[in-house]
């Protein structure tokens, strides 16, 4: 998919639609992806969720209206999708900086939020390092939880990260932890692709299974709570993560989608993606796999 002409098609959508009950799910159904890649490929182009966005693109309009007519502010809340004038004032409040009723002052500072637009800008002078790897099947063991879509590139969430510190804390991959060498105890974060009627994605934190794992008890991890998680072969650009947290993640998938995929003639693919954390770190944060196909 042309992820710059779909993020753009989403806008329109929404802006043609932003009086009605849409969400973010709405939205990606008319550009046909997933409700979680469509999710985390507007927040990294854009720098905010869909439903941010139709939020603020309300509130904006509904100052506008306010001020330039006599209309009502509960008349104004049901307009804009509030179901009472106290939640609308609230938002409203939180957004502009002032309350509503006092919108109509002339001192009152509001917020114009305008509709986006998405252009492809290439700057000179920036490096992005990465490598093409075509994999085999893969087969992981790994603790794995379900996630809500809408905590993708949330700042104020910290449930993916919470799940880690919880199986560190409690030293939870224990049993698996003693299947690899010392020096070869690399741990992977993988990602769940997901359908378009999913609202929900999986994460599982994990070993890979290969010639340097010991044998196992399948039957046994599966009792202590571990599952399977087979790839299937593909084609995957690698990028190093470098930074000293997340945030060197959050910035890659970013620049994945803004510069990476406008030029390099590939597209998403449907499949696992993962991170990749060395043991001993061998100077980077994290790899991040990304599965991709081409055009």
């Amino acid at each position: 998919m042309e992820w710059i002409a779909a993020m753009q098609q989403a806008i329109t959508y929404m802006e043609e639609h932003l009086l009605e009950e849409i969400n973010y799910e709405d939205v990606a159904k008319q550009v046909h992806t997933s409700s979680y890649e469509f999710h985390r490929a507007f927040s990294f182009l854009t720098g905010m969720t869909a439903n941010a966005y139709i939020r603020n693109r309300r509130l904006s309009l509904a100052a506008r209206e306010l001020v330039e007519t006599d209309a009502k502010i509960t008349d104004l809340a049901f307009k804009y999708g509030y179901e009472t004038s106290e939640s609308f004032t609230k938002a409203f409040t939180r957004f502009h900086g002032v309350a509503p009723k006092f919108a109509r002052d002339e001192s009152a500072r509001l917020v114009l939020f305008n509709p986006i637009v998405i252009k492809l800008t290439v700057e000179g002078g920036k490096s992005m390092d990465y490598r093409i790897v075509q994999t085999e099947k893969k087969k992981f063991i790994a603790l794995v939880r379900q996630f809500k879509n809408e905590i993708i590139n949330d700042e104020a969430n910290h449930d993916v990260a919470d799940f880690w510190g919880e199986v560190n804390a409690n030293q939870m991959l224990s049993p698996i932890w003693m299947l690899r060498e010392d020096g070869k105890r690399d741990l992977y974060g993988l990602c769940s692709p997901t359908t378009e009627e999913s609202d929900t994605f999986e994460y599982g934190i994990g070993i890979i299974v290969d010639e340097d794992t010991a044998e196992y008890d399948e039957e046994d991890l599966k009792k202590k709570g571990f599952r399977i998680w087979d790839v299937n072969p593909g084609t995957y650009v690698v990028f190093d993560c470098i930074g000293e947290d997340g945030d060197c993640i959050t910035k890659t998938w970013s620049l994945f989608y803004k510069e990476f995929l406008p030029q390099m003639g590939y597209e998403s693919s449907q499949e696992t993606d993962y991170e990749l954390y060395f043991d001993g770190g061998k100077g980077v944060f994290c790899e991040l796999w990304i599965p991709i196909k081409k055009k």
